[in-house]
């Protein structure tokens, strides 16, 4: 499946809790119906949020559905799940949306598996009297609180939508790795590091210069404060605005599985080839 990859399989340290966000906006059947088949993932949870198309679901431990515009699916990995997701483009062949990654603390990497499917009228939106709009995937905002609960990193992920011209401060807590990912319109971003343009394949880190302003699929990585400022540009910007305590734990990583160690690593992939993957049983509490 073809998608660009806002930050993921390097240092991932200033995302913390986070390690990886994809982008997989395509209006060419082609290059995504061939989707994500069967595969394993231990030690992480996966959010996926769609906006436009549909994507099916089906895991190792009896979940089936599909969630379409608007709707969410974060899927707890804990000790170990096998699933897959396929897409499916909308009338005009759309298939838009995103797939983040949460780490899961050493106390929670052999957790038992979990699936939450929530659909779109069930997540918040708040329209300030500016016009701007937040829906509230998870984590509380302005007096609200989303509807998808129990996550390890105590997220906040919020789909911000700011009218053209208007200034914006965000509240973020102190104690948060936070950044924003711009998916339509522009705008300049306040207290922040400068925007990063997401490299598509062949283009290299050191080619990519930093846009002006951050635009469509621009990266903004946050430094510590307690509020971030947005100038909406001349058609408005939306953007995701994703920020998590920071774990501080070692990152053991290859593919879909992260773990601490290596040798947990190893174990992990040596249950695959065996066939006990699934089996495995949860850690003793210390």
């Amino acid at each position: 499946m073809h998608l660009r990859r806002a930050f993921g399989f390097g240092n991932t340290s200033d995302f913390d809790p986070f390690l990886l966000l994809d982008d997989f906006r395509n209006d060419v059947p082609d290059d995504y119906l061939a989707g994500f088949p069967w595969h394993p993932h231990r030690g992480i949870e996966t959010i996926t949020y769609v906006l436009a198309g549909t994507v099916d679901h089906a895991d190792s431990i009896g979940n089936q559905g599909s969630i379409a515009a608007g709707d969410v699916q974060w899927m707890t990995a804990g000790r170990g799940i096998i699933h897959q997701e396929m897409p499916k483009g909308d009338q005009s062949g759309r298939m838009h949306g995103f797939q983040l990654w949460a780490n899961l603390p050493s106390s929670l990497k052999m957790t038992a598996p979990r699936y939450q499917e929530v659909k779109a009228p069930e997540i918040p939106l708040i329209t300030d009297d500016d016009g701007t709009g937040v829906r509230i995937v998870c984590g509380s905002f302005w007096g609200k609180r989303g509807p998808v609960d129990g996550i390890a990193a105590d997220p906040m992920y919020l789909d911000v939508s700011v009218p053209p011209g208007k200034r914006k401060v965000l509240p973020v807590e102190t104690t948060r790795h936070a950044f924003a990912y711009v998916f339509a319109g522009d705008g300049k971003f306040g207290n922040a590091s400068g925007p990063l343009a997401v490299p598509t394949e062949g283009v290299g880190w050191l080619d990519t210069a930093p846009p002006p302003d951050a635009d469509n699929r621009s990266l903004v990585l946050f430094d510590q404060g307690d509020e971030l400022t947005v100038q909406a540009g001349e058609e408005g910007i939306r953007f995701l605005l994703v920020s998590g305590k920071p774990l501080e734990e070692p990152v053991a990583w290859y593919g879909p599985i992260v773990m601490n160690t290596q040798d947990q690593l190893r174990k992990a992939f040596d249950e695959l080839e065996q066939g006990t993957f699934l089996r495995t049983p949860p850690e003793p509490a210390p």
